[in-house]
């Protein structure tokens, strides 16, 4: 069920005027910008209790707002996350709050986790192929390497990096793969956008 909250009514004035009816969060959109920040609240607290990723939709029906509010407050949210512990980690209509890359060692270390595994050269490369290009196939990554990949694909998929999305509608339907959200914490980026830009370029 959809939660909703009320602003109580206040007290009626000198001249006995009732005050203003109680507001829900759904006609936030049109009040000023002090409400804004409640929505922004509500957001972060929603994201910090949920043990996955969300989508934006699913957001906006718990909240009972549009996904255009949600869309603007995220904006908002990850504005507020800039410099702090935390930050606003997306991959297309689905949001997460982590914990920002600059402390990741100290929170293994707090938690006596073990540092982060060291990916081979064979399983960086197939990555970046995956992350660059996806969705990919394996047939895909190995016309790039030029060398079977199907064990390295098998390692990136059980350390939750790469996932499968689908399968190409072909023959023999290979599954499609694509980068996942442990892929972007790992490399501490906040969504896909972050990837280097790719040089193409021959050098020289």
């Amino acid at each position: 069920m959809g939660m909703s909250q009320e602003v109580p009514s206040p007290p009626t004035d000198s001249l006995g005027t009732p005050g203003k009816a109680s507001v829900s969060l759904a006609d936030e959109g049109s009040n000023n910008d002090g409400d804004a920040p409640d929505l922004v609240r509500l957001l972060e607290g929603l994201l910090f209790v949920a043990d996955e990723p969300v989508t934006v939709s699913r957001l906006a029906q718990t909240l009972e707002v549009t996904t255009a509010q949600v869309e603007a407050a995220l904006s908002t949210l990850q504005d507020t996350c800039v410099g702090r512990g935390v930050r606003l980690q997306r991959s297309g209509a689905r949001v997460q709050l982590v914990s920002a890359p600059e402390v990741a060692s100290y929170i293994e270390r707090f938690l006596g986790l073990e540092l982060h595994s060291r990916l081979s050269p064979a399983a960086l490369e197939s990555l970046a192929i995956v992350a660059y290009q996806q969705p990919v196939t394996r047939a895909g990554v190995e016309a790039v390497r030029g060398v079977n990949s199907d064990s390295v694909l098998r390692t990136l998929v059980s350390k939750g990096l790469i996932e499968e999305l689908g399968r190409m509608d072909t023959v023999g339907r290979p599954i499609l793969y694509g980068t996942t959200f442990d892929f972007l914490q790992f490399f501490g980026f906040e969504s896909l956008e972050d990837l280097p830009p790719l040089d193409l370029g021959g050098g020289g």
